[in-house]
C-alpha cells in the first residue's frame, strides 16, 4: 500500500523526516523516498529500492547529499517516488498512495487533450505518481488540480506536495479510505499517515483531514485549507484488524484497543456457541494478531501464551520474496518453538485474517509437528471474499486466489458464488460446509472467523462510514 510524512519548518528537518518516513515501513516493501527543500539549493530527491533492505540502511547516509527546512518522505508498493515535476504551477516534488483502476484511460484522455508525453516504464507503462501529477497540471491551482484528480480517477489516491517555497500540500482520498493526519509542533508542520510517526518526534495532532479535503502547511501561514472535506466518508476497515500500526489512531480509535475488543467480541462468539471451550492456551499468530488474542483470552479467561517466537532480526518480512515457495521456506524458518507449550496442549489461534492460507498451513503443521493435542483457529475479521480493488496492499490477490473463493468452487462450484453472503455466515449450512472443508485441508480443530457486525463493533465507527469490500463486496 504505502505510506508517506512530511515537514515544512523553520529549520532543517531532514531527520526528523528520515526517521518520520521510516515508521511508515510496515506499509510497503519495495521502494523509499525522500524530497528536499533548501532556499539555497532549492528541491532534492533521492529513491532507493528497499526490497531486500529497509528504508533506514538506504538512506542512513542521506544527510551528506540532501538539507532543507522542508521535506516529504514515502514508503512505495508500488511505483518510484517521490517524483520531482516542473510545470506550469512551477517546480514540485510529489507522492501519492492508494490504486489508480483507470489509469490506461486517464493517459488516453490527457494525450487527447495534449501533444504531451510520459517517461515510460518497463513495457510501457507510466508511473501512477507522474499521472496524477500530469492530472493537476491541467487545471490553473494545485487546489483546482487536485479537486481535477480526485473526480477523474477511479480507485484511491491520497496526495502529498513540497511546493519550491517549502511549502506543503496535502489532500486525503476522495472518501476518506486512508487516513491523512496533519500535526503542529514548535518548529512547524507535519503530514503523516500513521499519527505516532509525528508525535514521537515531538508534534502533536491538529486535525485530521476529511475525505477529499485539501490543506496547504506552512511555518509562516499554519494551516489554509484549500478544499473542503466531503460529507460521504468509506475508511478502510481492514486497517485497523491488519495494516495499521498499533500505536496509531485513526478517527479517534486506536488499532491496539480496536484489536482488543475485537477479540473480546470473538471470545463473547464462541462462548454464546460453546465452541472451543475446553482449552490449555490462547495465542496470536505474530505479530498483528497478538492483540487479537490478548482480547480473547482475557474474555475467555483461558491463559495466553507464545508457544512458537518469530525470529525477527534479519527476516523482519516473510512476504519480502517474489516466489511464494521463497516466503513459506523464510516463514518456516522464522518460526522457533517453545515444546513445553505446545507438546499435548489444545491452543487456539488467532490470526489477523485468513487470505491464501498458505503460510497458515505451514504454521499447523509445524505445530502439530512439534506435538500439539488440537489446534483452533480464529480469523480477526471475517471470510475475505474480494480482492480490494481500492488500495495496493502488498498482499493484493485475484478473487480466485482466495482461501474462500477456492473452497467455494470446490464446495458448489461457480453457482456458488451466488450465495457468498450465506458462506460468509458460520450460522447457515453454506457457512458450515466453507469452515469444515478448510478444517479438513488445514487440520483445524475447529475454524471460525470474526463476524461483520463484529468488527464493526470493534472499531466503533458506524457501519456506512467503513469500506467493507474486501469482505461483503458492497461499494
Amino acid at each position: 500500500m504505502g505510506g508517506f510524512f512530511g515537514i515544512t519548518s523553520n529549520k532543517d528537518c531532514l531527520l526528523d523526516v528520515f526517521f518520520g518516513t521510516d515508521y511508515h515501513s510496515h506499509l510497503g516493501t519495495q521502494k523509499g523516498g525522500l524530497a528536499a527543500y533548501d532556499p539555497e539549493i532549492g528541491l532534492q530527491r533521492k529513491i532507493h529500492t528497499i526490497t531486500n533492505a529497509p528504508f533506514r540502511t538506504k538512506f542512513e547516509h542521506i544527510f551528506e547529499e540532501m538539507s532543507g527546512t522542508a521535506a516529504i518522505g514515502c514508503i512505495s508498493d508500488t511505483d518510484p517516488q517521490p517524483m520531482l515535476i516542473r510545470s506550469h504551477l512551477g517546480t514540485y516534488a510529489i507522492c501519492t498512495i492508494g490504486l489508480i483502476n483507470n489509469a490506461e484511460q486517464l493517459i488516453d484522455l490527457y494525450f487527447g487533450g495534449s501533444r504531451g508525453h510520459f517517461d515510460a516504464m518497463t513495457g510501457g507503462r507510466v508511473n501512477t505518481v507522474e499521472l496524477v501529477a500530469a492530472l493537476i497540471d491541467q487545471k490553473d491551482s494545485f487546489a483546482e488540480g487536485i479537486k481535477y484528480a480526485q473526480t477523474v480517477i477511479d480507485g484511491t489516491c491520497s496526495i502529498l506536495i513540497l511546493k519550491s517555497n517549502g511549502h506543503l500540500v496535502a489532500a486525503r482520498d476522495k472518501v476518506g479510505r486512508i487516513p491523512v493526519i496533519v500535526c503542529k509542533g514548535d518548529d512547524g508542520y507535519a503530514v503523516t499517515f500513521e499519527s505516532f510517526a509525528a508525535q514521537k518526534l515531538g508534534y502533536e495532532p491538529a486535525r485530521e483531514l476529511g475525505p477529499s479535503e485539501i490543506v496547504e502547511l506552512s511555518y509562516d501561514d499554519g494551516i489554509v485549507q484549500l478544499g473542503k472535506p466531503g460529507k460521504e466518508m468509506k475508511m478502510c476497515a481492514f486497517l485497523w484488524s491488519y495494516y495499521g500500526y498499533p500505536t496509531s489512531t485513526y478517527e479517534g480509535i486506536n488499532v491496539e484497543v480496536m484489536r482488543y475488543r475485537n477479540g473480546e467480541i470473538m471470545a463473547e462468539q464462541d462462548q454464546a456457541a460453546g465452541s472451543a471451550q475446553e482449552l490449555d492456551y490462547v495465542s496470536g499468530v505474530p505479530d498483528s494478531g497478538i492483540p487479537h488474542a490478548i482480547g480473547y483470552a482475557n474474555r475467555s479467561k483461558v491463559a495466553f501464551s507464545r508457544p512458537y517466537i518469530k525470529y525477527t532480526p534479519t527476516w523482519s518480512r516473510s512476504f519480502t520474496p517474489q516466489k511464494q515457495s521463497d516466503r513459506a521456506k523464510v516463514a518456516r524458518m522464522k518460526q522457533i518453538p517453545v515444546h513445553e507449550l505446545i507438546a499435548d496442549k489444545r491452543l487456539l489461534f488467532v490470526d489477523d485474517s485468513i487470505v491464501r492460507g498458505t503460510q497458515l498451513k505451514e504454521t499447523v503443521d509445524f505445530l502439530y509437528s512439534n506435538g500439539a493435542r488440537e489446534v483452533h483457529m480464529r480469523s480477526a475479521c471475517p471470510p475475505i471474499m474480494y480482492g480490494c480493488k481500492y488500495l495496493n496492499f502488498t498482499r493484493s490477490t485475484g478473487d480466485m486466489e482466495l482461501i474462500t473463493r477456492r473452497t467455494i468452487l470446490e464446495l458448489e462450484g461457480t453457482q456458488g458464488f451466488e450465495h457468498i453472503d450465506e458462506y460468509s455466515d458460520g450460522s447457515t449450512e453454506r457457512g458450515k460446509a466453507l469452515r469444515q472443508s478448510i478444517c479438513a485441508k488445514f487440520g483445524f480443530a475447529s475454524l471460525e472467523f470474526q463476524s461483520l457486525e463484529g468488527v464493526v463493533k470493534a472499531i466503533g465507527l458506524p457501519p456506512e462510514k467503513l469500506c467493507t469490500y474486501c469482505w461483503n463486496g458492497k461499494e
